[in-house]
């Protein structure tokens, strides 16, 4: 008798992100990291991967972070990370960190941990490192993608692939949650419900627990997987987007890095954007202060030029036109 269909499921997803990782290593017998928080879904993963990497040659180990944000977390990732060598995996590390505050609490959390898990990767040599992120976080993302006003690359949603060399690789995108937490349960899996998640003074949890299933409600099923399907549409698009804008970058590129104003005002906006977005980040403007608003500013020296004086963008870039072209420099 086979597994059940739910752990089935899970565990052929696991499968085919360590084929393509073997496929891409030089290594034989490559090494592929879980982040494990110790929920539901990467507990799964874990176990997945805990499951099919001795099969196919692949050695598995996993990496747990320790916010620092709840009283006896640390003992908690401790604990997390017993369960994980229980499962057969190794190495195991049990990373604390710092949260700072740039950006908001979940994007510094979010900083911190993906800081944590770089570190371990490169520490260990490993190949890639797995995340647990499902369909439903995929529908997370998007809606607050369009509530914030965001463009198609953050309508793009999360890449199955991503990160330095491909390094992350979230292979339950195609999974919904209830799916991921039915294999838990089929296999006696034990897991902790971090409390942030029902914390209403997240942004993200509100669109999970209220958001979404308004929706749901108001729409009828299929709110989700219509999210994730935007989701993959808005990648495509954004990936020949900005190939179409790099291509243009480099026509419009003198060698002091300045860019030809005439040839940016004849291609299409979005396109020009990206070039200009692409200069301001190349020039150190920090892609996550860098916003829709800026980007319009800079714009109108080419759309709307009148002899504007030089712009200030975050990270201490000013951008000028003078002779015809767009300089951007530290101001």
């Amino acid at each position: 008798m086979g597994p059940h269909p739910t752990v089935a499921a899970i565990r052929l997803a696991v499968r085919r992100v360590l084929h393509d990782v073997l496929t891409a290593s030089t290594d034989p017998h490559p090494l592929v990291l879980a982040a494990c928080s110790g929920g539901a879904d990467s507990m799964a993963l874990a176990a997945a991967l805990a499951f099919e990497a001795p099969r196919l040659g692949v050695r598995a180990g996993a990496v747990t972070v320790d916010h620092g944000l709840q009283a006896g977390s640390a003992g908690r990732a401790q604990e997390v990370a017993g369960r994980l060598r229980g499962l057969g995996l190794d190495p195991v590390d049990a990373i604390g960190v710092t949260v700072g505050r740039q950006g908001g609490p979940e994007a510094a959390a979010r900083d911190a941990r993906y800081a944590a898990l770089d570190s371990a990767a490169e520490s260990h040599a490993a190949a890639a490192v797995l995340l647990g992120h499902t369909r439903d976080d995929q529908a997370e993302t998007v809606l607050l993608g369009l509530a914030r006003g965001s463009g198609t690359r953050s309508l793009a949603g999360m890449a199955a692939v991503s990160g330095t060399g491909g390094r992350y690789r979230r292979p339950f995108l195609l999974l919904d949650r209830d799916t991921v937490r039915k294999g838990c349960l089929a296999q006696g899996i034990t897991v902790w419900e971090d409390p942030h998640n029902h914390d209403p003074a997240y942004t993200r949890s509100r669109v999970r627990h209220e958001a979404l299933p308004v929706l749901e409600k108001s729409l009828g099923k299929g709110v989700v997987e219509a999210l994730a399907r935007t989701a993959q549409l808005s990648r495509d698009d954004a990936d020949a987007l900005d190939q179409w804008a790099a291509d243009a970058e480099a026509g419009a590129a003198g060698d002091d890095g300045s860019l030809d104003a005439l040839r940016l005002h004849g291609l299409p906006a979005a396109v020009r954007r990206r070039v200009l977005r692409r200069a301001a980040i190349a020039a150190g403007s920090p892609p996550g202060f860098l916003f829709a608003r800026h980007i319009e500013e800079v714009d109108r020296l080419v759309t709307g030029w009148h002899g504007q004086k030089a712009l200030n963008l975050p990270g201490g870039v000013a951008v000028l036109r003078a002779n015809g072209r767009l300089v951007f420099s530290p101001s």
